[in-house]
């Protein structure tokens, strides 16, 4: 950050942000990367360079944070929603492959899919690429919480058409706020930074062609954003050590299962998730959320299924209740980086005190 104020650039340009840029593409092992102000302007973009249009569906699953779906929605098309499958928690492979074979028998294939990692776990985009490349559906992958985390032995998202980041103060990696889109394909990635800063065309004048957003990631973000990248793999072994601290404490209480990670994955953990069956538990979650609470512990359900909003009531969703079944009886738990054992204890004795199996 010293440099930056240094060196006077302050604005969305100069030497840290293009180091940012290529900092970014090397931990994600994509060519090209545009750092922008959020992971939802990086997915409005993403939206934007697929051309979507008012009246194209875009695909995604239903367990996942809005802004997966949100900005195609703001564009005019409408979101199918497809269930997760319960060895991941993400978007199904096998139910996509099948309702691909359907769209197209029916003349309606989505303009995109977009499948969303979900706490640090990411999609099985192997399997996801091959249901797609079927029938030449474009991927747009929703990684903003999965920086750090592996699928195949590649980074999280790697495989689809463009990838979003997200840099939120939540994140393993944050700068503050600020997002990014990545890509093997140079050319998205140039319409999409030339939409990022307004879409003004090369002249001396302001000249438009087209409108585009105020999008791009100040050089004051990308310094700090840049401080933190060299120590991803150490953020993401912590996390994955506070999961398996939760993990062994909490193994021999009957009710509770953690988030599955399937062999192909390597999650980052940026979250603990687990489930509160409340018969063999012996309360439910809501109940054991509010007494961590009273202790003074934020938790939080898993995101409720976008199928279950009211701002998609209309929506088409296919299957449900898995993600249902998830929200249902999920909790995300204290995952923060700077989290002590001791920190853990608490939750852990919080836990524990309200066994009743």
């Amino acid at each position: 950050m010293r440099r930056s104020l240094e060196s006077g650039w302050l604005a969305p340009a100069g030497p840290e942000l293009q180091a940012f840029e290529a900092e970014i593409a090397q931990v994600a092992r994509q060519p090209h990367a545009l750092a922008t102000s959020s992971g939802t302007a990086a997915l409005h973009l993403g939206f934007r360079v697929l051309g979507v249009q008012p009246g194209d569906e875009v695909w995604a699953p239903s367990l996942t944070f809005v802004a997966t779906v949100a900005p195609a929605v703001q564009m005019g098309a409408t979101p199918r929603f497809l269930d997760v499958d319960p060895a991941s928690w993400t978007l199904d492979p096998h139910l996509l492959r099948e309702e691909l074979a359907a769209a197209a028998r029916r003349g309606r294939l989505p303009r995109c899919v977009v499948p969303a990692d979900l706490y640090g776990q990411p999609a099985d985009m192997t399997a996801i690429r091959e249901a797609c490349d079927a029938w030449g559906v474009p991927i747009l992958s929703d990684s903003a919480c999965s920086l750090g985390a592996m699928q195949h032995g590649r980074p999280a998202g790697h495989g689809a058409r463009l990838v979003a980041l997200s840099f939120n103060g939540n994140k393993i990696v944050t700068a503050g706020g600020g997002g990014a889109l990545l890509s093997g394909d140079a050319a998205l990635i140039a319409q999409a930074r030339a939409l990022a800063t307004q879409a003004k065309e090369p002249a001396v004048h302001y000249q438009h062609e087209t409108t585009g957003f105020n999008y791009a990631m100040s050089s004051l973000l990308a310094a700090v954003g840049r401080a933190q990248l060299p120590s991803l793999a150490e953020r993401v072994t912590t996390r994955r050590a506070i999961f398996a601290r939760y993990a062994k404490a909490l193994a021999g209480l009957a009710g509770l299962t953690f988030m599955p990670e399937p062999a192909w994955a390597h999650s980052s953990r940026w979250l603990t998730a687990m489930l509160v069956d409340p018969r063999a538990f012996g309360t439910d979650r809501e109940t054991l959320r509010r007494a961590l609470a009273e202790e003074g512990i934020e938790s939080r359900p898993v995101w409720k299924p976008l199928h279950l909003q009211p701002a998609f009531r209309d929506a088409p969703v296919v299957g449900g209740r898995v993600a249902a079944a998830l929200f249902e009886e999920g909790l995300c738990l204290p995952s923060g980086s700077g989290m002590s054992p001791a920190d853990q204890a608490r939750v852990i004795g919080v836990i524990r005190a309200l066994h009743r199996g």
